[in-house]
């Protein structure tokens, strides 16, 4: 039965072909078509999602800047994604374990024109309008791997094979993956995508980069009492329980019908082991700034997801040959201004007026394309602006003092030197590398959830309605376990139980190993979030896209008619 695992594949050509169905490939997508209409030239234009339904795997919680929004449909306004609350009130504190002591915000922070969006319904919004274009959208395919030509340069894409078994063999419901060939691919994953990972380190492309840095974002919708309701109110907080040496923050987001999103980003960067990010978060809910709107209200949706922190620095060579990085597969995130969307959807923008110019040219040149005027386009974009100004502000927080000095550079920085120095302040170590041995820190003894505000880890992975067919191989690769217990156990004593928010890894007694323990992961309990692949210390964790579809559905929840969603 193994061989029709080697079966050719069925081959299908397009223009461009575009993995991933988040804001900056459905950007890209709207474009190019936007630029055939103008244009004249007809393409075909494909986008591949691995979510069964467009926005499923979608997980933001945004206060969206609409600049990027405003340039490719300006009218966009008069029939918008809903819910859509504009902004009306914010405000910053910093957190004791008691007090809440107002703060002032950067500048980039204010929020004055700007909207409380579900970015799944934005996503959902958007593949509209892409297929009203004549955009190809399929949701529900996993992309497995590149194609490559003869030459070694990317010439399209391989779906995943649908309906194997855990040992490997085709089941009754085996079907072969296919392939798109295509003049251009355009890889928009997201953050840390499982290609945009091999394609860097097969073309190199964070030579003379800053290595990237991650946050992991977890997040909750909760449908809170009236009286506790302040209409497009957006509130972040630093501080509390965090500590110095922990970067991260805490928000708020009131929109639409009495809903409430209350989220904590960690910076990934920590070197503590017994530190739980999904448990500093329970915890955070406790404050009263927090639990004074919670208070009496109903979770309905949880969710976790790693987000790019490196900034400009840590943006690698954009384009390879046959293709390029557009959105969060690049790294494009504002950090200090909390945001993604606009600049994730301009990158796909600007990729897409390159790599329209390329297919369409007439040439008898036979090499790969590629797209050197997207990085040219990016260089004098607004997104290269926005990210130079803000370049320092991410890594001031990486000396000595913490998050003290990070707050009192960051301030100095966003308020008198707007970025307009002549230094440039660099990340010089993965967050893997930076996690230290465990006996180096005492263990951290989390309060236990009440059910009411904070909750255990089992009873939010269920508020994600995650799903993975039980028999279908595991898609976080890991070469040998045993050898991984060995490496990883004694040192840092279980780091991977502590930083996933899924709840995917375990170690479990076992007399009969070595270590006394056996470690196990639960795939299917696997929202997709990347963590364990960014900051595990032996890097030997692998994840890779499992069977289209799978995964966690941000979808309809029985107690809102709103989608959950995470801030970008």
């Amino acid at each position: 039965m193994r061989e029709i695992l080697e079966e050719p594949r069925e081959v299908d050509e397009a223009d461009v072909v575009i993995v991933g169905g988040g804001p900056a490939g459905l950007a890209a997508a709207i474009r190019l078509k936007q630029l055939e209409l103008e244009r004249g030239n007809e393409i075909r234009v494909v986008l591949l999602e691995k979510a069964a339904d467009m926005g499923a795997h979608t997980l933001s919680g945004a206060v969206i800047e609409p600049r990027a929004l405003d340039e490719l449909i300006p009218d966009w306004r008069d029939n918008p994604p809903s819910p859509l609350t504009p902004v009306t009130s914010e405000k910053m504190r910093f957190l004791t374990s008691k007090y809440a002591i107002p703060i002032p915000e950067p500048p980039q922070m204010h929020n004055k024109g700007n909207y409380i969006v579900s970015l799944s319904e934005v996503v959902k919004w958007l593949a509209e309008k892409a297929e009203e274009l004549g955009v190809e959208v399929y949701p529900g395919f996993s992309v497995s791997e590149l194609v490559y030509d003869n030459y070694g340069a990317v010439c399209g894409i391989a779906t995943n094979d649908m309906g194997i078994s855990k040992s490997g063999l085709p089941k009754d419901s085996f079907q072969r993956g296919m392939e798109f060939h295509a003049k251009v691919t355009l890889l928009a994953e997201g953050c840390h995508g499982s290609l945009t990972k091999n394609v860097i380190k097969k073309y190199d492309l964070r030579r003379d980069k800053d290595p990237q840095t991650y946050g992991l974002g977890i997040k909750e919708v909760w449908e809170v009492p009236e009286e506790n309701f302040k209409e497009g109110e957006v509130v972040h907080t630093m501080g509390w329980p965090l500590t110095r040496d922990l970067y991260g923050g805490g928000f708020m987001y009131h929109f639409g019908e009495r809903l409430v999103s209350v989220g904590l980003v960690v910076g990934l960067d920590y070197a503590n082991p017994w530190v739980s990010p999904f448990r500093e978060f329970q915890k955070m809910k406790h404050h009263p700034f927090y639990e004074s709107v919670l208070e009496g209200g109903k979770c309905i949706s949880y969710g976790a997801r790693a987000l790019n922190e490196g900034g400009l620095q840590s943006i690698p060579k954009l384009i390879f040959p046959g293709g390029a990085l557009i959105g969060c597969s690049a790294g494009f995130v504002n950090v200090p201004k909390i945001k993604g969307t606009h600049t994730a959807m301009k990158s796909g923008m600007l990729a897409a007026e390159s790599a329209y110019d390329a297919v369409t040219t007439l040439t008898t040149n036979t090499s790969a394309i590629a797209l050197y005027d997207y990085e040219e386009k990016f260089e004098k974009s607004w997104i290269h602006d926005e990210l130079y100004e803000v370049r320092n502000i991410r890594p001031s927080f990486g000396n000595k003092l913490g998050m003290y000095g990070g707050i009192m550079y960051s301030g100095i920085d966003t308020l008198l030197l707007k970025g307009k120095v002549p230094w440039t302040f660099h990340h010089r170590h993965t967050d893997a590398e930076l996690t230290q041995p465990a006996d180096k820190f005492k263990q951290i003894e989390y309060p236990k959830p009440d059910g009411k505000i904070s909750f255990d880890l089992l009873t939010s992975v269920a508020r994600t309605g995650t799903m993975h067919d039980e028999d279908e191989p595991v898609h976080l690769k890991v070469a040998n376990w045993d050898a991984h217990t060995t490496a990883s156990f004694p040192k840092f004593k279980g780091v991977e139980n502590r930083f996933c928010p899924a709840g995917v890894y375990e170690y479990v007694a076992d007399d009969t190993k070595p270590e006394g323990v056996r470690f196990q992961i639960n795939a299917q309990n696997c929202i997709h979030c990347k963590t364990c692949d960014i900051k595990v210390p032996t890097q030997d964790i692998n994840w890779q896209c499992p069977e289209g579809g799978d995964g966690p559905k941000y979808i309809l929840s029985e107690y809102s008619p709103f989608l959950f969603f995470f801030h970008r």
